[in-house]
C-alpha cells in the first residue's frame, strides 16, 4: 500500500468475505486517516465506500428510510389502531389451514367475535387467532408462512 493511496483492495476483500460468511449486514473499519465501510444490501452486491476520517465532527445526515424501516413504521402505526388483532405469540402465521386450502379471510371479509383469522404456529402447535369483535377486515398485514412476533399487528377489523 503506497503512502499517498491509503486504500486497501485486500482489506475490502477481507471485509467482504466477513460479511458473506456471517449474518452481518455492515462492518467499518477505521485506521488513521481511512475508513472503510462494507455493506450488504437485500437485493444487490455488497457495496463498499471508503472515505478519510473527518477531522471535525459533522453533521449526520440520515439515509432515505428502506423499505424494511418504511413497513416497519407502517406496522407500528397499525399496532396503534382500535382494531387492530395483534399476535399473542412469536411464531410463523399461516391465512389458510393448508397448503390446497383457501385463506381464512381476505380484505373486505365479514367476520364474527371467535371466527378463524388465520393460524401461527409456534413449537409445533397450530393457535387459532380468532376474531375479537365483529366486523370487516380492512387490511392483512401478514403473508401466508410469515414470521411474526408478538404484538405486531396481524390485520385490521373495522
Amino acid at each position: 500500500m503506497a503512502k499517498d493511496n491509503p486504500f486497501d483492495p485486500d482489506l475490502v476483500r477481507e471485509l467482504a468475505a466477513l460479511i458473506s460468511d456471517t449474518d452481518l449486514t455492515e462492518i467499518e473499519v477505521e485506521k488513521g486517516d481511512l475508513r472503510i465501510r462494507v455493506a450488504r444490501m437485500i437485493s444487490a452486491a455488497p457495496a463498499v465506500s471508503y472515505a478519510p476520517a473527518p477531522a471535525i465532527p459533522t453533521a449526520v445526515v440520515a439515509p432515505p428510510p428502506t423499505v424494511a424501516e418504511a413497513a416497519s413504521t407502517a406496522r407500528a402505526a397499525a399496532a396503534a389502531h382500535a382494531g387492530a388483532v395483534l399476535s399473542p405469540m412469536v411464531g410463523t402465521a399461516y391465512r389458510k389451514p393448508s397448503p390446497e386450502a383457501k385463506n381464512f379471510v381476505e380484505v373486505g371479509s365479514k367476520v364474527q367475535v371467535g371466527d378463524k383469522l388465520l393460524l401461527v404456529e409456534a413449537m409445533k402447535t397450530f393457535n387459532e387467532i380468532t376474531a375479537p369483535r365483529a366486523g370487516t377486515v380492512t387490511a392483512i398485514y401478514v403473508e401466508d408462512g410469515t414470521p411474526v412476533e408478538y404484538g405486531e399487528p396481524l390485520l385490521v377489523i373495522e
